[in-house]
């Protein structure tokens, strides 16, 4: 079933929005929808850029979906400015409930270290924030993260806006033109995005050079 015709009128609502190039925020003047004039995407596939540094730290995270998207939640709310209002974490709870907003997540130990949040849309995802409770927790769930999209078929993924963290992935930006042109297809795409399967062997070549090296 597609999110844009879900039977829950406030989903089918938001993934029309960000069907229609939007997302959402709250910067203190209530809740809005914005767009950007330049939209970043994180590489997918073997064209991610993962930095020599962290790649020794990809093993040593379990990854999951969905298993504690409060927690996800709250660790992306626990910042000194954030845009993700009361009303907007309870839109994304409700967002989770209903499929539309997922939490990919790092765990170490049994507790959870770090995730992302984003919306699947089609052949889209969405990200919409992510934070870290250990080191290299949130950078490892990005690279996870366009890992399990690209096994699972998503035609990109999406990071909204530019920022030095997301750079160092090889992160690109294009015009709003561009983004719809990519965007149109993939809203056709069916995909399953909760499914989670073995590791890539490109990650594996990047484990052996580094033993080697």
């Amino acid at each position: 079933m597609s999110m844009l015709n879900h039977p829950d009128p406030l989903t089918r609502e938001i993934a029309r929005g960000y069907a229609g190039g939007g997302f959402l925020m709250d910067n203190g003047e209530g809740l809005e929808w914005y767009s950007s004039t330049r939209r970043a995407l994180v590489p997918l596939g073997e064209a991610l850029h993962i930095p020599r540094s962290l790649r020794k730290h990809l093993s040593r995270f379990e990854v999951r979906i969905n298993a504690d998207f409060p927690g996800v939640l709250a660790g992306c709310m626990a910042r000194e400015e954030t845009w993700i209002s009361p009303e907007l974490a309870g839109i994304y709870l409700h967002l989770n409930e209903t499929g539309l907003l997922h939490s990919f997540e790092t765990w170490r130990g049994g507790q959870l270290a770090g995730g992302v949040l984003g919306l699947a849309l089609g052949g889209a995802f969405v990200g919409e924030t992510m934070f870290h409770a250990v080191t290299h927790a949130s950078k490892v769930a990005l690279v996870r993260l366009s890992q399990h999209l690209t096994r699972r078929g998503y035609s990109f993924l999406d990071a909204q806006m530019q920022n030095p963290h997301l750079e160092q992935f090889g992160t690109y930006e294009i015009t709003p033109a561009e983004y719809a042109g990519l965007l149109r297809p993939a809203l056709g795409q069916d995909v399953e995005f909760e499914a989670l399967e073995e590791q890539p062997a490109f990650e594996q070549r990047f484990q052996i050079q580094d033993s080697a090296g």
